[in-house]
């Protein structure tokens, strides 16, 4: 094979070799051969400014460390520096302080480098180190990105003999076309943390604006890729096939850390609705002073009788209890009780700087009325919107080719198998498996939650109920959520995020639309 030849086939394998430590061992090797070196090792810079022992490769003494082996390097890592200094008493500290190739013909003999280091192991190993060649690796700005170190050329014969400057001329080829795959993948790593750092800076903002809608940001990501994993080693069922490689995992990873990105736009008072009266605060405390001035008006009132005024007065106390617990918003409200806030509203007058008024806005009644929950159907709409800023986000970002399915992931954690979802009203044929899981972890991750002002935190069993309920009406993938059953994937992360009051003993036959694996219809 001759050298244009040679080059190629370790230009290929460099550049498909993705695992940072196997990279530079292909790089060793790969000098060695040119070189027909005796051995050699190759060292990663650390951010200590200190050269890093990655694989140590010796022909005569039959010794292969690190790299691919299972045989670690317990070497200390060699400083650059020592005291500001350079250190001296190693040549490759040398070579990558000042950037220069060193070549020496005999490690004995030398008088420009100290190699007492090398002698010292020489030793050690009954080895004998006569010609070194020491190059430093730099990327395309001259950082240094590693070392590389050759010991004892051999020709024809085997003779050991100096390294040439042919030697010294490929292997400088070879460290300058290794530099640049080193410099790619760093720019591909620095990428990923970039992604990854950036998803989880957009979660942490919204913890910073919401700790309730921040910790489901984090927590979401726990469950799908929990689920994830357990959908990768099911090995029956309709996902038996259904495989994903590590770089899946990490896409799925990102995605479900931006599922809800488009919170940054929400505002907080909405997001975080305790009650049906909170805004920027909580408006029962105005409501409630109403009623006290209405008190006033009743004690102070002299055309009332004793048995009068306090019937009236029993009479406001209970209607002012009732308002109260309107506002909490824990129950449905039914016709009798919105009824009841309009008769409030139409029955008691309050006089404020002189102007009499009703001891209820328009407003107030507005939202006191809400059926479920806390928040209106305006507000509720304002919260839904959050799932088309999470798309016009994502699906704007020039997402690399890795991450390309990203923006799909995310963006259908709100829609339904049978296309009653929202945004876009997929149905479960036009969904890509991780974004059905993403549904499932959203929806588990809302019920069982704690920390949330406007609900009690649900025990598994409740949850799984609720779960089971959705299965039937085909508002979740049936097959995804039974692995998320069979795997007890809700127990994995029961464990690690729950309240021990939260994980009570759960029966899953008695789950709605759950069916042991025995019992499926193929």
């Amino acid at each position: 094979m001759n050298s244009v030849e040679l080059f190629t086939e370790i230009g290929i394998a460099l550049s498909t070799e993705k695992d940072h430590r196997l990279l530079l061992e292909k790089i060793l090797l790969n000098a060695i051969i040119l070189t027909r070196a005796d051995g050699g090792t190759i060292y990663s810079v650390t951010e200590a400014h200190a050269l890093k022992f990655e694989t140590i490769i010796n022909k005569s003494l039959k010794l292969h460390l690190g790299g691919t082996t299972a045989h670690e390097i317990t070497f200390a890592d060699i400083p650059i520096y020592i005291n500001d200094k350079i250190n001296t008493k190693a040549t490759v500290a040398v070579a990558a302080a000042t950037g220069d190739i060193i070549n020496i013909k005999d490690a004995y003999h030398d008088k420009n480098y100290d190699t007492s280091a090398a002698r010292q192991m020489d030793n050690q190993t009954g080895y004998r180190t006569q010609s070194l060649l020491t190059l430093p690796m730099k990327d395309h700005l001259g950082a240094l990105n590693g070392v590389l170190q050759l010991l004892n050329a051999t020709c024809d014969s085997g003779e050991i003999v100096p390294f040439s400057p042919n030697d010294q001329r490929q292997v400088r080829a070879l460290t300058s076309l290794a530099a640049v795959v080193l410099t790619n993948k760093q720019l591909i790593d620095d990428m990923e943390t970039l992604f990854t750092t950036f998803s989880k800076l957009i979660a942490e903002a919204i913890d910073k604006k919401s700790p309730y809608t921040g910790g489901h940001c984090r927590r979401v990501p726990e469950i799908t890729l929990l689920l994830a994993r357990a959908c990768h080693e099911t090995d029956s069922g309709p996902l038996k096939d259904f495989t994903l490689a590590l770089e899946d995992f990490h896409e799925i990873s990102v995605a479900a850390w931006l599922h809800d990105c488009g919170k940054v736009a929400t505002p907080a008072h909405i997001m975080d609705k305790a009650t049906k009266l909170e805004g920027i605060f909580d408006r029962i405390a105005l409501v409630d002073a109403r009623f006290e001035i209405a008190r006033r008006d009743l004690e102070h009132n002299p055309e009332l009788s004793p048995i009068s005024r306090q019937q009236k007065l029993t009479q406001l106390e209970s209607d002012r209890e009732f308002i109260r617990k309107a506002n909490i918003g824990s129950e449905f409200f039914n016709q009798e009780k919105i009824d009841r806030v309009q008769q409030i509203r139409q029955h008691y007058r309050v006089t404020i700087a002189g102007e009499k008024q009703a001891i209820l806005s328009d407003n107030e009644v507005h939202h006191l009325i809400t059926q479920r929950g806390t928040l209106t159907a305006q507000e509720r709409q304002i919260i839904n919107e959050h799932m088309d800023i999470t798309v016009e986000m994502l699906e704007s970002t020039k997402f690399p080719k890795h991450l390309q399915n990203v923006p799909e992931y995310a963006c259908g954690h709100h829609e339904k198998m049978d296309g009653s979802g929202y945004p876009k009203g997929l149905t479960r044929e036009q969904m890509s498996v991780p974004a059905r899981m993403m549904a499932i972890a959203d929806i588990f991750e809302a019920l069982t939650a704690a920390d949330r002002p406007y609900k009690a935190a649900k025990t598994l069993s409740e949850s799984l109920t609720i779960l089971g309920r959705m299965k039937l009406d085909h508002h979740i993938d049936p097959d995804i959520f039974d692995v998320f059953i069979d795997k007890q994937v809700y127990l994995d992360f029961a464990q690690s995020a729950l309240k021990p009051e939260q994980i009570d003993n759960v029966d899953i036959n008695a789950i709605p639309g759950y069916v042991p694996p025995g019992q499926r219809v193929p």
